[in-house]
Parts: structure tokens; C-alpha cells; sequence
């Protein structure tokens, strides 16, 4: 079984389907092509990024006479964005706004997206708590000199 994290986009929009399921795990096609899975999630930064790190540390093997390790070196950066992309992914949803439901376990992403409709369905068929009908006193102003004795200061008169 896989587990899914819920992200929600800002606003709390009643759109069950605008919400995002973001699979904890290793992805295989970031591993494969780190710059195009970025691309594809819209993490413009990071995909830039992971194609200027990969070409300097292909060129610096060249240049050293590296030659397998050179490759190799650009192969830890495939290694990274298939163990860490998905992590990546949900903090740049954070930072666009969004913020984390929770997390669902399921087998397949279908499976995810019905759990987490009847859980949320649950939780919104729950009953608000009412407001406090008496405040909280540590809210309350601090008493002002004078007040207590019914003395009022208007400016601009003595």
C-alpha cells in the first residue's frame, strides 16, 4: 500500500477535485529525467537547476578525465530527485499557498481520492463547536486608571 499526501489548495474551496495526492515514495521517471518531472510539475527553479547541475558535473568529468565517474557524478543528481522530488513537490505547494489535509494509505491514486472524500464527508458532517458565549478573559483590555471610578477624560477639555 502506498501513502498519499493530501495537499489543499488556499482558500478551503468545497472542490473535492482540486485537491492534490502527492505519492510518498521513490519516482522512477524523476529519476530517469529529473529536469522534464520537474517541468512537469511546474517546479521551474528546480528544473533548471537540476539540468545545470547535471551538465557542470558531466562537463567536470570531461575536463578532469574522469570519464565514468563523470557520468556518474550526474547520476547523483537522477539518485536525488528520485528519492527526494516528491518532498520537494509538496513544499513548493506549501509555499504556493496550499496546506496538508493529511495523509491517506490506498493501492492506487482512484483508491486515495475515495478515501479521502469519505473522510472529509466525515469530518464535515461533525458538528461545529458553538462560541463561547463568555470571552476569554486574557483577551480583554487592560483596565484603564480611573475607569473604575466612573472618570472619563475627553481630550481637548480639562
Amino acid at each position: 500500500m502506498a501513502i498519499y499526501v493530501v495537499m489543499e489548495p488556499p482558500g478551503r474551496s468545497e472542490k473535492l477535485d482540486a485537491t492534490a495526492f502527492v505519492r510518498d515514495g521513490f519516482t522512477w521517471l524523476g529519476f530517469l529525467v529529473p529536469p522534464l518531472w520537474f517541468a512537469w510539475h511546474r517546479l521551474w527553479i528546480e528544473a533548471a537547476l537540476a539540468f545545470v547541475v547535471a551538465a557542470l558535473l558531466s562537463l567536470l568529468g570531461e575536463k578532469l578525465g574522469l570519464g565514468l565517474t563523470g557520468s556518474l557524478l550526474s547520476l547523483l543528481v537522477s539518485l536525488y530527485v528520485g528519492l527526494e522530488g516528491q518532498g520537494l513537490r509538496i513544499a513548493a505547494l506549501r509555499r504556493r499557498g496550499w496546506h496538508e489535509w493529511g495523509v491517506v494509505e490506498a493501492g492506487r491514486l482512484d483508491d486515495a481520492d475515495g478515501r479521502y472524500a469519505l473522510e472529509a464527508e466525515a469530518f464535515s458532517d461533525q458538528a461545529v463547536p458553538a462560541p463561547r458565549m463568555v470571552p476569554d478573559a486574557a483577551l480583554a483590555r487592560p483596565a484603564q486608571p480611573g475607569m473604575a471610578l466612573g472618570l472619563t477624560h475627553i481630550p481637548g477639555r480639562p
